[in-house]
């Protein structure tokens, strides 16, 4: 009986681990996501802060039921770092790293055609509002995946 809090801790650590590692690995960039699997990450995804509460709870109060029968210093430093690190992986699935990898055009420095130093055969994402143009380059795009920017007037955001 004194093992069973010990085995909840740990299953709460790999859940909490898979929930946090699992949609950063499908969802990376510059891989095939096939729709089974890209399904399954948008529903983690979606399910997840409640999930890393469940198991944060769960983790804690484990460690709480089992620090009292369990014998041993390094028993307890080890559940207390099992506790901890579902607690880390609870707040690191918080954490957008797409937004860290991307970070967006916030001040986009533009050229009238004439100055432009594209090749004539680079493409562009172009957008006209009214009068007003812009072409924004793959090449920078594919990069960056958004540009905020003001055109006619209008915040807008060119997203690759």
């Amino acid at each position: 009986m004194a093992r069973k809090p010990i085995l909840w801790l740990i299953l709460a650590l790999v859940v909490s681990f898979a929930l946090l590692v699992y949609p950063i690995y499908v969802i990376r960039p510059f891989r095939y996501q096939g729709p089974r699997e890209l399904a399954l990450a948008l529903v983690v995804l979606r399910y997840r802060p409640f999930l890393q509460i469940l198991l944060a709870a769960g983790a804690i109060g484990c460690l709480i039921w089992w620090w009292p029968k369990s014998k041993g210093v390094l028993r307890k430093v080890g559940a207390s770092l099992c506790a901890l690190l579902v607690l880390g992986f609870g707040i690191l699935s918080r954490i957008n790293v797409y937004e860290l990898m991307f970070h967006p055009i916030d001040r986009a420095e533009f050229a009238s055609a004439a100055e432009s130093k594209l090749d004539g055969a680079e493409q562009v994402i172009a957008v006209q509002i009214g009068q007003a143009a812009r072409a924004y380059p793959i090449r920078s795009m594919s990069y960056h995946h958004m540009v905020n920017d003001m055109l006619g007037g209008l915040p807008i955001v060119a997203t690759y």
